[in-house]
């Protein structure tokens, strides 16, 4: 296997998780949060700081997914209790982070050369292929609880929450919950990610969380398009798919010669492709559906509705 091709999917099943966290907010709790730029770098920056602080890369991977919880409660705080708009919620936590960030690290940058992280023994006994098994079984281990989770009955709360709040507040459940608890859900999946990326690419930085929602949308999106998502079960698998795909297609766009900087722009172009790609597929589908009905009418010969319709009257 290709380095390319290697790291693609090393990285892709590490944003899986984020994606993961993002299709929480985005699909099952209906709530645009962009805290997401600000909690993957925190999740990067404490569990760096710890490293170097000579605490168990195991202990530092779990404090940065219990500061991602509480920074997603934070955020879903400031909505329910403070009656802020959701969009505006995620930017003003995503605005205070990156304060937080510094000073959580000191610096703008905490380097991990040298330091003993989580990858480190898989690295040194198997390589690449000891990495690439040891964060596709992370990844798929958070996605068969989060399956299990949503199953339960506070995650079938929080999934009604998304679909009709005022309906299940009829039911005497307090949304407020099930939103700061799905946003703390989300939040520390993200810093999860963000903790094991900062320890796969050996350095923290205040900056390393800037897009994230975006690509965490794009993967969820391009999951959705090529892979479905009729169940939960289905749909999470797709998140993973689609996080690695996109790294794939990152990584075959630097192979044919674009900058790092065009990667925004490919990232957009990526999205708007799988949104518009199932609506054009659809409308073909639709087209062909009726030109066939349209010309069994014109041979005369009846459709099965019609059938339906004659047999019915008579």
């Amino acid at each position: 296997m290709s380095v390319a091709l290697m790291g693609s999917m090393q990285s892709g099943f590490i944003f899986a998780i984020m994606a993961l966290g993002v299709y929480l907010t985005f699909r099952i709790l209906d709530f645009p949060d962009l805290t997401v730029d600000g909690s993957f770098t925190t999740g990067g920056a404490v569990a760096a700081t710890l490293i170097t602080a000579g605490t168990a890369p195991f202990l530092s991977t779990i404090a940065s997914l219990g500061a991602g919880v509480i920074v997603g409660a934070m955020t879903g705080i400031l909505h329910t209790k403070g009656k802020i708009n959701p969009l505006l919620s995620g930017i003003l936590s995503m605005i205070a982070l990156y304060t937080i960030n510094l000073r959580i690290m000191g610096k703008a940058n905490v380097p991990l050369l040298g330091e003993d992280t989580l990858f480190t023994q898989f690295d040194e006994k198997w390589g690449d292929y000891g990495v690439l098994a040891a964060v596709a079984v992370i990844a798929l281990l958070i996605k068969f609880l989060n399956d299990r989770f949503l199953h339960t009955e506070i995650g079938l709360a929080i999934r009604a929450t998304g679909n009709n709040q005022r309906m299940i507040r009829s039911f005497s459940t307090n949304t407020d919950t099930t939103i700061i608890l799905g946003l703390s859900i989300s939040n520390g999946l993200v810093a999860l990610s963000g903790a094991l990326y900062a320890q796969y690419q050996g350095f923290a930085d205040v900056s390393m969380g800037i897009g994230m929602i975006v690509i965490g949308l794009a993967s969820v999106i391009i999951g959705e398009a090529i892979f479905g998502d009729k169940t939960i079960f289905r749909a999470t698998f797709a998140v993973i798919g689609g996080a690695i795909i996109y790294r794939l297609v990152v990584a075959l766009a630097m192979r044919v010669g674009l900058a790092p900087s065009d990667m925004k722009l490919m990232t957009a172009l990526i999205v708007i492709v799988a949104l518009v790609m199932p609506r054009i597929s659809a409308g073909f589908k639709e087209r062909k559906r009726r030109a066939a009905h349209a010309k069994t009418r014109a041979d005369g010969n009846p459709s099965a509705r019609e059938r339906s319709e004659v047999k019915k009257h008579a």
